[in-house]
């Protein structure tokens, strides 16, 4: 029976504990962030050369989650893009096994731990934080990560301090426990419970390495809560596929399953050749002191990954059939209109969710340089056939226009400085969009009164037409141009083009009064026609202001029209 006195150590040492691990949280979350924010645009290198080749999904998969440090958000960004239609299950499947390989990373860090490195970590923690004193953007994003480094190593030294599990009773009472609990389905069950309750395999790990480092924990049981702590991983994606589409669920089923096969695989191999893989990893690091006995718990891991990935990679496809077969397709009313591209999961990657803001505008921009030429067409050849085609494109703008700019609104908070200025450049984009999809309806709508009225345009209103619908046309190349792929090599011509839009607009409407003086031009079309020449002009000024919002993130070069 224990004694007050006994009883108060031991919740000193479970709060000490419960601190640790904390720390070592917020360390990781620390690290992950700073991590994002400056290697974002080679995440999106990385994603951008998803292919179906299953090696290349592997290492984007290990890539990826090695950079952000998390297996658990790389399961939900890809659960994201799955759901927003970019990634097929084919393609998520392997990124999902290569992100089990990126997260040994963290558990290789915490077995270096030793007095050297823990003072070496405490400084990058008190440099970090002096660091985001500074003003510059980069600076700061360093001190981040430093700061999470260091703080992941105080919250390993707090595990493993004489107030935790230096306590010589909290030491007794785990070698008590430890000698009951020997089972290995229960030691498994404890590593899924843990991992899942505080969700971060990484931090579970960190745990179980720390607690084998200060000879609490045999290596022996170690490895079945390492193999339990696999599957307690797959809760964060289960959540994150909660109202998602087929696909998505599919994603989080294989997760789960590719775990749960490699778990089953080698619990069976360690529970009966356990003598002689304890006496491998030993004959590995050799040794009695912490950092030898926590580099064999983080050396099982990595072989743990690595093996159970070589093992079920070439079962692709058959993990696919597989959670097709368990989920079916369910026969939904679909929604009016949803985003192409975009998913609200990717609002906790922001540089990836900008990657797929800038697909779902060069998507918005196909449509309506789609709807400026065939309305400009109906203009001239008076063939309203394509009303139909006209109208569900500029619903889809409007929507898109609106979703997106919501989607914006709330990932703003969450990127750095630079990306700010890109944000705000999207802003503008949109609404100059948006505003030459109204103006493409605009000149459908003059098509279709005029016919309904029975009016034509003069020969030489259609010449005035034609010509600057070209000019526009040329615009509209050059522009998505400098946009999709930040070309600024023909912005001069744009500009030029703008100008003699402009000088055109001038030029004809005072040519079209002159003929009305003269009575040379029918009166009724009089204002069709005005109205057409001077939509266009309008478009030329959007098209220059997109142009130029590669050059000028922050504002427009000219006003909103």
């Amino acid at each position: 029976m224990l004694t007050p006195e006994e009883i108060l150590q031991l919740l000193q040492s479970l709060i000490w504990l419960l601190a640790g691990v904390g720390v070592f949280i917020v360390g990781m979350n620390f690290m992950s962030d700073a991590l994002e924010r400056s290697a974002g645009d080679g995440m999106k290198k990385m994603l951008g050369r998803i292919s179906n080749n299953r090696f290349s999904g592997v290492g984007i998969g290990a890539g990826v989650t090695a950079i952000i440090q998390s297996s658990s958000a790389t399961s939900v960004m890809v659960i994201g893009l799955v759901n927003a239609g970019v990634m097929t299950l084919m393609q998520a499947t392997p990124i999902i096994m290569g992100a089990n390989i990126g997260t040994t990373i963290t558990g290789l860090l915490v077995a270096l731990k030793n007095d050297f490195f823990n003072m070496l970590m405490y400084f990058l923690a008190f440099a970090g934080v002096m660091m985001g004193f500074f003003k510059k953007e980069k600076i700061k994003t360093a001190g981040l990560l430093c700061s999470g480094l260091g703080l992941i190593f105080v919250g390993l030294n707090v595990m493993s301090s004489e107030q935790a599990f230096g306590n010589p009773l909290v030491e007794s009472m785990f070698q008590s426990i430890f000698a009951v609990v020997d089972s290995p389905l229960l030691l498994i069950l404890i590593g899924i419970i843990f991992t899942a309750l505080i969700q971060s395999s990484s931090a579970a790990t960190g745990v179980v390495i720390t607690m084998v480092g200060t000879g609490i924990l045999p290596l022996g049981l170690a490895l079945f809560i390492i193999l339990g702590a696999n599957i307690g991983t797959c809760v964060t994606a289960l959540l994150a596929s909660i109202g998602a589409n087929a696909n998505s669920k599919r994603v989080a089923l294989i997760h789960f399953t590719f775990n749960l096969i490699g778990t089953a695989i080698f619990t069976a191999i360690v529970w009966i050749f356990e003598e002689p893989i304890l006496n491998l990893l030993v004959s590995l690091f050799p040794g009695s002191d912490p950092m030898s006995l926590q580099m064999r718990v983080s050396a099982f891991h990595v072989i743990f990954n690595v093996s159970t990935t070589c093992v079920l990679l070439p079962f692709v496809s058959q993990l696919v059939k597989y959670s097709c077969l368990i989920i079916k397709d369910k026969k939904t009313q679909e929604k009016d209109h949803t985003l192409k591209y975009i998913d609200d999961r990717l609002l906790s990657t922001p540089p990836v969710a900008l990657m797929q803001v800038k697909k779902e505008m060069n998507y918005m921009f196909c449509l309506v340089e789609e709807n400026i030429k065939l309305s400009l067409e109906a203009m001239k050849t008076e063939n309203l056939t394509t009303g139909d085609v006209v109208a569900a494109n500029e619903s889809i703008i409007d929507f898109t226009n609106g979703a997106l700019t919501q989607f914006l609104i709330r990932l703003s908070p969450n990127v750095d400085e630079s990306d700010e200025l890109v944000i705000g450049s999207y802003f503008h984009v949109l609404n100059d969009l948006e505003r030459i999809g109204d103006h493409a309806e605009n000149f459908y709508g003059i098509a279709t009164e005029m016919s309904s009225s029975k009016l034509h345009f003069s020969e030489k209103a259609l010449s005035d037409i034609s010509n600057m619908g070209d000019k526009i046309t040329q615009m509209l190349t050059i522009s998505k141009d400098a946009f999709e792929n930040l070309n600024k090599s023909h912005l001069s011509e744009l500009a030029a083009l703008e100008d003699n839009i402009d000088k055109m607009k001038k030029s004809y409407i005072s040519a079209h009064f002159a003929r009305l003086a003269d009575g040379n031009c029918n009166f009724e079309v009089s204002p069709y026609y005005a109205s057409a020449v001077s939509d266009m002009e309008r478009v030329a000024d959007h098209l220059i202001n997109i142009g130029y919002s590669i050059v000028n993130p922050v504002g427009k070069l000219t006003e909103d029209i």
